[in-house]
């Protein structure tokens, strides 16, 4: 069918019919639908069929729709029509083009533009326009159809301006003038081209465009009121983009110019301890950061061979996770829980523990309200995070392409500290209120919505967003981006679309419970619903060496205290079973801002393991670990310095420790 158009409207090019006669047809087809339904109406006579085309349709026209009648494809008509107009609207601005003048060329000067025209397009039969326009000061604007080319004195400092920016070597303040004034001396304008187009419509952050023909996806565009817009939706007649600005100065017929720029961020080691927008502005008061590196936001992930594989932990610092869940640098370890479950409190923790440890840390707040952010960030200072920490924030009152763009601006930052050879640590708080800007700006280009409103496009939204964490060879620098991305669920309900499919992306979850939460186990880690699926991989050989048993360990518990909950009487080795669970379960309760190291780990299991810890009631559990490690520190320093240095629990150092953690748990009876 789309061939038996495209020969249709071939036809009607070949017959030369006007645009009148088209735009007379249109007309009919849209305002008088009868008279198509009786052209189609197979009871009606021929006869009767050409005399109402007689009456209606325009003389140059009635060839066609003659024809289309007689083969019954009268119904072909209004797409063919439509098709011819749009074509005929293109020829228009092919064969014409327009300069906008301050002062009228001379007849030299215009034979000399024609001459220019001609070997741009190739066509000497092109018309050329010439328009006043004071607004430029001086020069002239040459444009056909959605090509322009300025010789303006707008477009000159525009271009002198470029090339000053260029300039990045000022290593000295006597060297600043003769630069500047050697790249003036060497400037020369040139007639670049430049596609240009028009607002159609505007409002929600979105704009759709009329004019440029050639734009791809994800390229940026500059409105003439210099706000900057990214194109997201290609459609056969116009281009969809988000606006990184304000709209209120953008109407319909405002001036696009295509800049053939993908979207970019500025990045560089001045951007610790900053925060900033999506779009790498400093928004803490602390005025601009001086860079020359930028990136692009939207960037491939590493191919497989470029990678390493994991092996090297990265350490959170909180019991639970490190013991049983061990995140490896280069990992993509989810966060998943109800609101108000802890989520961001172990994205927090994670980066207080990196204190030290040579790693970078970007976290990004993706729709959170300005109070919360100002709250972790407070937080991060406090705890002397800020000197190894970027915030990228982008809040609920940002619109909903600010919140679009930020992860991918977040993780254009860490990737360029890895590749520096750096390890990073990056943490999107939260994935779901981004997927549900997606969603908004979907909606609004009028792509087609699917499960729960989302458009079919979602998973890769998240997906090469993620696939950029990995651990690169050491051909490639040797550098990670650990990505700790955070999902939000409702009621607990982790097949929801968006969780499943950042469950299906990353590698491993790390599962949140509301009533694990508000009974005071905290962090609230579900041990069932929760895994890494590196696993051991990166974990220490002293981690691997005590906590081994210590999710099954916690399932028996688990399981054995639902059973016996309504039992009166149990035997010796269920009240040994249920102490030693309760124990655990103390024990791997945590407060704020109190990370522990790999060696206070260590001590705390191997303790459990070997039963220091019976004869405590579960309630005295905390105080008697706070104590007990204090008391490591400050007798046996030697010994978690060595554990610290050799990351392996040999013979020696094991009994070493138990001779005194036991000689400790002898000498404090009162806590039994």
């Amino acid at each position: 069918m789309i061939g038996e158009i495209r020969q249709y409207v071939r036809y009607l090019h070949n017959n030369e019919v006007p645009a009148r006669s088209a735009d007379e047809a249109w007309d009919v087809c849209v305002t008088m639908p009868a008279v198509l339904q009786e052209l189609s109406d197979p009871t009606t006579r021929l006869e009767e069929k050409h005399e109402i085309i007689r009456r209606v349709f325009p003389a140059e026209i009635r060839e066609l729709v003659v024809t289309l009648t007689d083969r019954g494809e009268i119904d072909l008509l209004t797409e063919i029509v439509k098709q011819y107009r749009d074509t005929l609207v293109t020829d228009v601005n092919e064969t014409s083009a327009t300069l906008f003048y301050v002062t009228a060329p001379s007849t030299a000067q215009e034979n000399a533009i024609k001459a220019f025209i001609s070997r741009k397009t190739g066509r000497e039969d092109l018309k050329l326009v010439l328009r006043e326009d004071k607004s430029l000061g001086d020069g002239f604007i040459l444009r056909i159809g959605t090509e322009e080319y300025d010789w303006s004195m707008s477009g000159r400092i525009s271009q002198l301006k470029e090339r000053f920016n260029r300039v990045k070597d000022f290593k000295s303040s006597e060297n600043i003038v003769d630069i500047l004034k050697g790249e003036a001396e060497e400037f020369e304008l040139k007639a670049i081209g430049r596609e240009i187009g028009y607002v159609k419509w505007v409002g929600d952050g979105i704009a759709r465009l009329d004019g440029i023909e050639h734009a791809v996806y994800g390229e940026i565009v500059q409105f003439d009121n210099g706000v900057k817009g990214m194109v997201l939706d290609i459609k056969r007649d116009s281009i969809g983009c988000i606006l990184f600005g304000r709209e209120e100065d953008i109407r319909e017929g405002t001036r696009v110019i295509r800049t053939g720029a993908q979207a970019g961020i500025p990045v560089g080691a001045h951007f610790l301890g900053r925060v900033i927008d999506a779009l790498g502005a400093p928004i803490d008061g602390g005025g601009p950061v001086k860079t020359h590196y930028s990136r692009p936001v939207e960037n491939p992930a590493p191919g497989i061979v470029d990678r390493k594989s994991v092996s090297v932990p990265l350490e959170t610092g909180i019991l639970a996770i490190d013991s049983m869940f061990p995140i490896g640098r280069g990992q993509r370890e989810l966060i998943i829980g109800d609101r108000q479950t802890g989520k961001t409190s172990i994205a927090i923790e994670t980066i207080i523990n990196q204190k030290g440890r040579d790693v970078i840390c970007v976290y990004v707040a993706i729709g959170q309200k300005a109070s919360t952010v100002a709250k972790v960030v407070g937080i991060l200072k406090k705890n002397g995070c800020m000197d190894y920490t970027v915030v990228v924030c982008s809040t609920a009152s940002d619109p909903a392409p600010m919140q679009y763009i930020a992860p991918y601006s977040a993780t254009a930052m860490a990737e360029y500290f890895m590749s520096q050879g750096r390890d990073v640590l990056i943490v999107y708080d939260d994935l779901s209120k981004h997927a549900v800007a997606y969603r908004t700006i979907s909606l609004l280009l009028e792509r087609p919505p699917g499960r729960e409103a989302y458009p079919g496009d979602v998973f890769y939204l998240h997906s090469r967003l993620l696939e950029r964490s990995s651990r690169l060879s050491e051909k490639r620098g040797g550098g990670s981006i650990t990505a700790l991305p955070i999902i939000e669920t409702q009621s607990g309900d982790v097949s929801a679309y968006i969780p499943t499919n950042v469950i299906s992306i990353t590698d491993g979850q790390i599962y949140l419970e509301s009533d694990l939460f508000f009974e005071g186990q905290r962090p609230a880690v579900n041990v069932g619903l929760s895994v890494s699926r590196v696993g051991g991989a990166a974990q220490t050989s002293a981690m691997k060496s005590v906590a081994g048993t210590l999710r099954l360990n916690l399932a028996q518990y688990r399981e054995m205290a639902v059973f016996t909950q309504f039992s009166s009487e149990l035997d010796q080795s269920t009240k040994e079973l249920l102490t030693n669970g309760r124990v655990l379960m103390e024990l791997l309760k945590q407060p704020l801002e109190s990370p522990l190291s790999m060696s206070e780990q260590v001590v705390t299991l191997l303790a459990a393991n070997e039963k220091v810890f019976s004869g405590i009631p579960p309630e005295k559990t905390k105080q008697f670990q706070a104590e007990m490690l204090e008391y490591m520190h400050e007798h046996q320093e030697k010994l978690l310095q060595s554990l610290e240095r050799r990351k392996e629990l040999t013979e020696d150092l094991r009994e070493r420790l138990l001779n005194a953690l036991r000689g400790y748990r002898a000498n404090h009876g009162e806590y039994t």
